[in-house]
């Protein structure tokens, strides 16, 4: 009997990315009146039944270059996003010319605030936790006139998020390890911000009594459940519809986009 090989964590890490992006497909996908099941992706994919994209979705299987770069094509999404581990392999191991069009990295456009914008770009502005006087403890949420990113407006119609609902928040901590890292910056749709609007397990941007949160997001019956992906430290986090209330929870948006440095 062949007994599997335990996943590095990275690996794990790899396979989390997958699942949240395939999430984020499949979100998108419902809301447009279709369908995208894990056999849609490894139909697409050229494997046959569910299991396969199942196996790496899960981490039961790690991750190959092959595996990944059918799963960026039939996903849309930059391979890199998902493991650049694996990305830097290609060229120590393929001349040039093989590498997929999909992995290329095209040059580096600086820019400020005196740049023009593009037809097809839009400034999208942080959110950020503001105290509301010197010393009392208290804070809103307000957006930053100083930080904003671009993005393309092809890319937000694509995410099905409406150029003036694309907001952009940084995580702090170490809560959302390892898939989000303390800095990383997080595009939130606040068009999606009821709790009827919660797809149980997406990203969320949430606004706890003036705190800047980023967490996994439940229904419950009684109430929501807050997630994070370091659940060693940081364990669920269930309250009712009274609690809610009383601490002041507000979803501010669905979270449709993240980037950070590796290091």
């Amino acid at each position: 009997m062949k007994i599997r090989r335990s996943l590095t964590p990275e690996e794990i890490a790899e396979s989390i990315r997958l699942k949240a992006i395939y999430d984020q497909r499949k979100s998108a996908a419902k809301a447009a009146g279709r369908s995208l099941t894990q056999a849609d992706v490894a139909e697409a994919c050229g494997w046959s039944g569910q299991s396969a994209f199942s196996q790496y979705a899960t981490g039961k299987v790690p991750l190959n270059v092959e595996a990944l770069l059918k799963l960026a094509k039939t996903l849309d999404f930059n391979a890199s996003e998902v493991s650049s581990r694996l990305m830097s392999t290609i060229a120590s191991v393929q001349p040039p010319e093989r590498i997929q069009p999909s992995v290329s990295m095209s040059d580096i456009k600086p820019w400020d605030d005196e740049t023009p914008l593009d037809d097809d770009e839009v400034y999208v502005p942080f959110l950020q936790e503001v105290e509301l006087a010197a010393g009392s403890g208290r804070f809103v949420i307000e957006e930053n006139d100083h930080s904003r990113l671009r993005f393309f407006k092809h890319d937000l119609r694509r995410n099905n998020v409406q150029f003036t609902n694309a907001r952009c928040v940084t995580v702090r901590g170490n809560s959302m390890l390892p898939v989000l890292k303390d800095g990383a910056t997080v595009g939130v749709n606040t068009g999606k911000n009821s709790f009827g609007d919660i797809t149980d397990g997406d990203l969320y941007a949430i606004n706890h009594h003036g705190q800047l949160r980023v967490k996994q997001v439940y229904r419950l019956p009684t109430g929501i459940r807050l997630r994070s992906f370091n659940r060693d430290e940081h364990p669920d986090e269930d309250y009712s519809f009274a609690e809610i209330q009383e601490q002041q929870i507000a979803i501010l948006g669905h979270v449709f986009w993240w980037g950070m440095f590796a290091r």
